[in-house]
């Protein structure tokens, strides 16, 4: 496998420069564009539009589940591309293709080989003979000195137990952008950090009005990252790639709204590939309803994974299994008789039901001390 990280460069052709003496004298003349500027609304899709028909033309396939993702399969193996913006990453098994396919972005646009990748976009990439890790070790440096916490001891925790924040509870923030500038890093940090998931959702739900209280709330998440700065995410070689999910529910977590609180998490063998911590979008009326709610956030997750996986050449052969601690909600899944209690559910909750028909998801009860995604739902202790 070889990976490769190119830099392009979007300002081609944006520069318009007029004809000597044009607009020497007043006049009503104006100038056609016939190319998007750098910097106007329409020039990411511009862009994006154009970089598309180059990899079209060398025979590359666009993903039907991800729209920065782009693929091409031969005799001699696979390769991937990955764009964001102007920065690409290049991975797969044809090394001939991949050294190919950089000539040929090369001669399209002004690009930058950047050599293998080590760092994309604040993610640091080390891989070696044993896996791949993934961490964001330098951001969490920069964030928790930005916010002057360096020299403070760490905490063993991101949030207290137990802790029920509302957003009128202490005085308000003269200043609030601090506030909103470290929850909106948090919120980026979370993308190798999933045990800080569900305290950053709590946070970033005072954007609006932070108050000290809150703001304390932000300082315990960074003095925790401080002592762990150097977590990440772990992706060993040679391990089963079928995929298994948790989900869970804290029934009416939210003070202020008594909405419950969806945690979800997939696994790909061992390794994490993707979690949700997130406020549901309505009050359910009993504990079962919001499991459901849950499983059934987490079975659109595994539905679009199952395609994008298939796509890549890992195809899930088997039903994944969907595990839950609410026997309840795995009953009322399996069960297709619409019960009293369960009319006020939206219909666009019960196709769960049809997921489990065809045999896309199977429902294994998990006792609670061993439900995973319990960590997205509520504050935990240290072990």
């Amino acid at each position: 496998m070889k990976n490769a990280f190119l830099h392009g460069d979007l300002t081609e052709d944006i520069y318009m420069r007029p004809p000597a003496g044009l607009f020497s004298t007043p006049t009503s003349a104006v100038c056609k564009l016939r190319r998007s500027l750098y910097g106007l609304k329409q020039a990411p899709r511009a862009w994006y539009e154009r970089f598309t028909s180059v990899l079209l033309q060398f025979d590359f396939l666009k993903s039907k589940y991800d729209a920065s993702l782009f693929l091409r399969k031969t005799a001699n193996g696979v390769v991937f591309l990955l764009v964001y913006v102007d920065d690409i990453v290049i991975t797969g098994t044809d090394l001939a293709l991949i050294d190919q396919l950089k000539q040929h972005l090369q001669k399209s646009f002004h690009m930058k080989d950047l050599g293998p990748l080590t760092y994309f976009l604040g993610l640091e990439i080390h891989a070696g003979s044993h896996g791949i890790f993934l961490s964001q070790h330098k951001y969490a440096m920069d964030l928790v000195a930005a916010a002057g916490l360096q020299h403070l001891p760490p905490l063993d925790t991101p949030m207290e137990i137990n802790l029920k924040l509302r957003k009128d509870e202490g005085d308000l923030l003269s200043d609030p952008a601090a506030y909103r500038t470290l929850v909106g890093s948090l919120l980026y940090l979370t993308h190798t950090r999933p045990d800080i998931s569900f305290a950053v959702q709590q946070v970033s739900q005072f954007m609006a009005s932070p108050r000290h209280l809150h703001m304390a709330a932000v300082r315990r998440i960074l003095r925790y990252i401080h002592g762990t700065i150097r977590s990440g995410l772990c992706y060993p070689v040679g391990t089963s790639l079928d995929l298994i999910a948790y989900s869970d529910a804290d029934y009416a977590g939210c003070s202020d709204t008594r909405r419950s609180i969806t945690g979800w998490c997939m696994f790909l063998g061992p390794a994490l590939i993707s979690w949700k911590s997130k406020k549901q979008d309505r009050v359910s009326k009993s504990s079962t309803e919001s499991e459901y709610r849950a499983m059934s956030q987490a079975c659109s997750e595994i539905i679009w994974l199952h395609g994008l996986l298939a796509e890549l050449g890992f195809q899930q052969c088997t039903p994944t299994p969907l595990f839950a601690d609410n026997t309840s909600a795995i009953h009322l899944t399996a069960n297709p008789i619409f019960h009293e209690r369960t009319k006020h559910i939206e219909v666009d909750c019960h196709f769960i039901r049809d997921a489990f028909a065809a045999q896309t998801i199977s429902l294994p009860h998990v006792s609670s001390n061993l439900q995973v995604a319990d960590v997205f739902t509520k504050t935990l202790t240290r072990n």
